[in-house]
C-alpha cells in the first residue's frame, strides 16, 4: 500500500515536472510574447521574464523589439531632370505594437522593406540631380514619411532614414567636373579682370601724382635703375624720357644762369643764350 501510494506521488511529481516543462516559456528583456489560445489571441501580451503557458493550447510568439537596420537595395531611376542615377539607403525601425505586427501583416521586416523600396524610387522621380547630392535631409525626411505612413498600421516606427550613396553614369561625372572646372576658371579670369581694374586706376592715379611732381618721376627712375642694378646685370637699357630731361636742364641752367636748353625730338643741346 505504501508503495503503491509512493508510486502514485512520484508518477504526480513526474507528470508536473513535464507539464511545467512543456509549459514554461522565457522573453527575454528585448522582446515582447503574444500568447495564441487555440489560435486565438488572448490580448495577452507577457512581459518579460518566466512565463507559463498551457501546453498543446497555448502558443507564445516572442516579438523583438530592438531598432531593426535594413539596408534598401540600391534603386535605379530616373529624376525629374533627366539624368540616370543609382540610389541605395538605410531605414531605422522598430516594432511598437507586438500584436499589430503578427496579425495586421505576415512579415513586417518584407513589408517594410518592399515600402522602402518603392517610396524610394519615387523619391527618385520626383527630385532634381541637385537635390539628391546637396539636399539629402530633406529627402530623408519626405522618404520617412512616406514609409512610416502605412507601417504605423503594421504595429512598426521608423526611426530614420538615410540616403547612403548616389551613383552616377560615368558620362555625367565627366560632365560635372568640366563644368566645375569651367566655373573654377570663370572665377580666376573675374578676379584677374578685377585686379587690372583695381591696378589701372592705381597707375592712373600715381600718372596724375608725377605728372603735377615731376620730381617724383626722377625718383621713380632712379628707383628703377637701383632694382634693375640690384641683377647685376652687366648691360641696362633704360628708356629716358624727354620730359625729364628738359626738367634736368632746366634747373641745372636756372642753377648756372643759363638760359633753358633747347630740346628737339631726337637731341639736346645746352649752351650760353645766343649773340
Amino acid at each position: 500500500m505504501v508503495q503503491e501510494l509512493l508510486v502514485a506521488v512520484v508518477t504526480a511529481l513526474c507528470v508536473g515536472a513535464l507539464y511545467l516543462a512543456a509549459g514554461a516559456r522565457v522573453v527575454k528583456q528585448y522582446e515582447q510574447g503574444v500568447l495564441f489560445r487555440l489560435g486565438r489571441v488572448t490580448g495577452d501580451v507577457r512581459m518579460p521574464g518566466f512565463n507559463l503557458v498551457i501546453p498543446f493550447v497555448d502558443r507564445l510568439y516572442k516579438v523583438n523589439l530592438q531598432i531593426v537596420t535594413l539596408p534598401i537595395p540600391a534603386q535605379e531611376g530616373i529624376t525629374r531632370d533627366n539624368v540616370t542615377v543609382r540610389v541605395d539607403a538605410v531605414v531605422y525601425f522598430r516594432v511598437v505594437d507586438a500584436v499589430s505586427a503578427l496579425v495586421k501583416v505576415e512579415d513586417y521586416k518584407f513589408a517594410v522593406s518592399q515600402m522602402a523600396q518603392t517610396s524610394l524610387r519615387s523619391i527618385i522621380g520626383k527630385s532634381d540631380l541637385d537635390d539628391l547630392l546637396s539636399n539629402r535631409e530633406k529627402l530623408n525626411q519626405g522618404l520617412e514619411l512616406m514609409i512610416d505612413s502605412p507601417a504605423v498600421g503594421w504595429g512598426v516606427q521608423v526611426d530614420r532614414v538615410d540616403i547612403k550613396d548616389v551613383s552616377l553614369p560615368d558620362t555625367m561625372k565627366r560632365s560635372m567636373a568640366r563644368q566645375a572646372e569651367a566655373d573654377r576658371e570663370r572665377r580666376a579670369r573675374i578676379i584677374n579682370a578685377d585686379a587690372e581694374l583695381q591696378a589701372s586706376k592705381k597707375l592712373a592715379e600715381a600718372a596724375q601724382q608725377m605728372a603735377d611732381t615731376p620730381s617724383a618721376l626722377q625718383l621713380r627712375l632712379l628707383q628703377t635703375i637701383v632694382a634693375v642694378a640690384a641683377e647685376k646685370n652687366s648691360t641696362l637699357v633704360l628708356p629716358f624720357p624727354v620730359e625729364l630731361l628738359r626738367f634736368l636742364e632746366r634747373a641745372g641752367g636756372q642753377r648756372n644762369g643759363e638760359a633753358p636748353a633747347e630740346i628737339g625730338e631726337n637731341t639736346v643741346r645746352t649752351g650760353p643764350p645766343p649773340g
